[in-house]
């Protein structure tokens, strides 16, 4: 009698289960790193903000969010509501894929994605917004930006059709996040009381720890299964992490005269945010370019933007958007099907149609992005007031909109 096949591979199954765990594990990661960076008077303000995304995200996720991303509109721009409230998804049901995982798995591992990327924002406009507003905020900006985007570039949609690639969130993470904060910072405007900031250096230490572990997830799990491409995603995840680190430390170490630790755990986190689009498609050579590229266009993304005043308060546009944008257009460059036959060429191997591919859809990405988050801030602002008082800022958000403390 001829054996039949099993129905998932327990290999893939367990390795993507555990991915998905290191992907959630990120967002408190986050909320302790932007906890760190901010005053006492502000640290559950911000933290919560972050840990209010693992719950309601996850609820519209189950309502409408991966029917949204992953079913029909084929070569279009959002997908339709076949799968809402998860229709038709079975324990046994299989992903159309090679991985030969549980739908199910899948839809969880995504879930992780989308809970993240709306709290990355959240780090330009910390000590400024009050939370009804944010809660609208996070509800429209998921459904008009993140889904669509999520859709057209691994839902099978228009930029996928068009040969657009990223591999773990350049653009559909970074880029759009990083653009949408900017968006925020000049809806918002400027903080209007001064905030001492960096309450606790030992907590972004932890977050940051928190997060580069979860990138591993990230990376390394968006090749749905365990094999070569895995492994060189893992890899080239912590060597960029590590070289941009380095360059950013130096860097200060020049300039400021002083080796600061926090430039180096924001230069790790600028190396990992660059290298997502690119993890499972150019050799390790490439990471350690596109590492050292990132420490130094990220570490004067930030000069700058403090020489203009934009009042982005943990950095999110010159890491994340900064970040995401140049890893997104690096991929363009380094890219080679050497690593990932699934991949391209990019401009080094020969393409350089691919290179203006990824340079347009980005460069599109970002631009909506913005757009979009400016205006449904001012459309929200007509709803509830988005900025905060004078008075609650001076008492500290903590106080002031939750009515708790982190600190006696």
């Amino acid at each position: 009698m001829e054996a039949t096949q099993p129905l998932f591979d327990t290999g893939n199954t367990g390795f993507m289960l555990l991915a998905t765990s290191l992907v959630m594990l990120m967002t408190p990661g986050l909320a302790f790193f932007y906890g760190g960076l901010v005053g006492r008077k502000n640290v559950l303000a911000i933290m919560m903000q972050s840990f209010v995304s693992m719950g309601w995200t996850s609820v519209i996720w189950y309502i409408c969010g991966y029917s949204l991303c992953f079913s029909g509109g084929e070569g279009g721009i959002i997908g339709n509501l076949d799968m809402a409230f998860l229709a038709g998804i079975e324990p046994t049901t299989v992903f159309a894929g090679s991985a030969r995982i549980p739908v199910l798995v899948f839809c969880a591992y995504q879930m992780m994605f989308a809970i993240i990327t709306p709290a990355l924002i959240t780090g330009a406009f910390t000590n400024r917004i009050r939370f009804p507003a944010y809660l609208i905020f996070l509800t429209v900006w998921l459904l008009f930006v993140y889904f669509p985007f999520v859709h057209m570039v691994w839902g099978g949609g228009l930029l996928a059709k068009w040969g657009v690639l990223d591999f773990a969130g350049g653009i559909v993470v970074h880029a759009i996040a990083g653009m949408a904060a900017l968006a925020a910072v000049f809806y918002v405007g400027r903080r209007r009381v001064a905030d001492p900031g960096m309450h606790s250096i030992p907590l972004v230490a932890l977050g940051t720890g928190l997060l580069w572990f979860g990138w591993y997830g990230f990376n390394a799990g968006s090749e749905l299964q365990v094999d070569g491409v895995t492994a060189q995603a893992f890899l080239n995840t912590d060597t960029a992490a590590s070289f941009a680190g380095i360059t950013w430390l130096i860097l200060a170490w020049t300039l400021e005269k002083k080796p600061k630790f926090v430039g180096l755990l924001t230069g790790a986190v600028a190396g990992l945010a660059t290298i997502t689009p690119c993890a499972g498609y150019v050799t390790l050579h490439a990471s350690v370019a596109i590492g050292i590229t990132a420490g130094v266009v990220c570490y004067f993304a930030i000069t700058l933007k403090n020489r203009l005043g934009w009042d982005d308060a943990l950095d999110v546009w010159g890491v994340h958007g900064v970040g995401g944008i140049l890893g997104t257009i690096l991929l363009g460059v380094f890219a080679t099907k050497t690593i990932n036959a699934a991949g391209a060429d990019g401009l080094l191997y020969g393409d350089s149609g691919f290179f203006v591919k990824q340079l347009v859809a980005v460069t599109a990405a970002s631009a909506y992005g913005f757009l979009f988050t400016y205006v449904a801030l001012w459309l929200i602002d007509r709803v509830t007031p988005v900025q905060t008082s004078e008075t609650e800022e001076s008492a500290g958000l903590d106080e002031a909109l939750h009515g708790e403390r982190a600190y006696d």
